[in-house]
């Protein structure tokens, strides 16, 4: 019988006394939209991705929906991406008029196949959206290949990875970089996203979308939208920013514990593949006959996500695609479960959910 104790999160935000203090500032300051806080942001993280650009936004697919507008992704256009995400990364498509063209996972990154990526181009192909989901590098040698042999944009979604690289070089910086910081993710500020670029267009594009197509105040020249980031989320974005590594070096530390630990036969541990950093947004397991373990985690008060139930093409909003057959994902979506692995884990609870993982019958 193995004892209860406090309930266990699957997320929880580090917010600390800097943070709270940056607001304060922000506030007496009397600049909350799109000011130096915004600025001093962009900077900082595009140095830390290793870029040239960062495009401060109000989310991660506000992000996501910029960058395509400003590669110039119109009706008619096709662009390729993985099914095995979340809805953003191929409802930003639909945002633009283009149409997503999905492709299937690899089943142990969960990352798309780089393989069936090639095959899916055609004359109407203008850009690639990988996702680094859960923290997991894709395999960007081949997709960088891949995207300079057939002339397309590449956009890394990278909502879930910050931080993370692929053989000593972040993500983000491949392509133009999505990120989001989303309470949950691996930084926050609240709500917000970024762009990473090295391309001078692209930015200066991505600052007159975010900002109702403005290029000088009242001059409209192209559509865009209210995507601006506050300079409250901004400051807490700088704060975070500076402990993003340690949150980070947490993470990546409770996943080995769990991926040491854990010997549970019916239990799959996550992948990590030699070349990369997996920063472990989630730390992701599968097993089958899931939702009896779901009851298991929950009667031992350990808080758990699905991420994700449904493939995108599966979802209603893409009915069109409903019959489209990509198994690697219809399975993921069938077994696999987020375990916690945060940052506030103490070594007590992160042997908790050990015991109680490994006792699952």
């Amino acid at each position: 019988m193995i004892a209860k104790r406090e309930h266990i999160p699957i997320a929880k935000p580090g917010i600390d006394e800097e943070m709270i203090g940056a607001i304060e500032e922000v506030l007496n300051s009397g600049i909350l939209t799109q000011g130096p806080k915004v600025r001093e942001f962009e900077e900082e993280f595009a140095e830390y991705i290793g870029v040239e650009y960062a495009v401060a936004t109000n989310s991660g697919t506000s992000a996501l929906h910029t960058a395509l507008s400003s590669l110039g992704i119109r009706k008619g256009d096709e662009v390729i991406t993985s099914t095995f995400s979340f809805i953003s990364t191929a409802s930003c498509v639909l945002m633009q008029g283009a149409k997503p063209v999905f492709c299937d996972i690899d089943p142990k990154t969960y990352n798309i196949n780089p393989d069936e990526t090639e095959r899916k181009i055609s004359d109407r192909t203008k850009a690639v959206i990988v996702v680094h989901l859960y923290g997991h590098p894709c395999d960007m040698r081949r997709v960088v290949e891949i995207c300079e042999d057939y002339d397309l944009a590449l956009i890394e979604d990278a909502c879930q990875a910050h931080g993370a690289e692929y053989e000593g070089k972040k993500v983000g910086s491949f392509g133009e970089g999505c990120f989001s910081f989303y309470p949950t993710k691996n930084m926050t500020t609240g709500e917000g996203g970024m762009i990473t670029t090295n391309n001078d267009k692209v930015a200066k594009m991505a600052r007159m979308i975010r900002d109702h197509g403005q290029r000088g105040r009242y001059l409209h020249t192209t559509l865009g939208y209210n995507y601006r980031m506050t300079d409250i989320a901004a400051a807490i974005g700088l704060a975070q920013l500076k402990r993003l590594d340690w949150f980070n070096e947490q993470r990546i530390k409770n996943a080995t514990y769990y991926n040491r630990k854990l010997n549970n036969e019916r239990i799959q541990k996550p992948f990590i593949a030699e070349n990369v950093k997996h920063v472990f947004h989630q730390c992701t397991i599968r097993v089958k006959e899931r939702d009896r373990f779901l009851i298991h985690l929950k009667n031992n008060d350990i808080g758990y996500g699905v991420y994700y139930p449904t493939p995108i093409h599966k979802q209603p909003i893409f009915n069109e695609y409903n019959e489209l057959t990509l198994p690697e994902a219809e399975h993921a979506c069938k077994e696999v479960v987020s375990i916690p692995v945060h940052p506030a884990l103490s070594k007590e609870k992160l042997e908790y959910v050990v015991e109680v993982v490994n006792a699952y019958e």
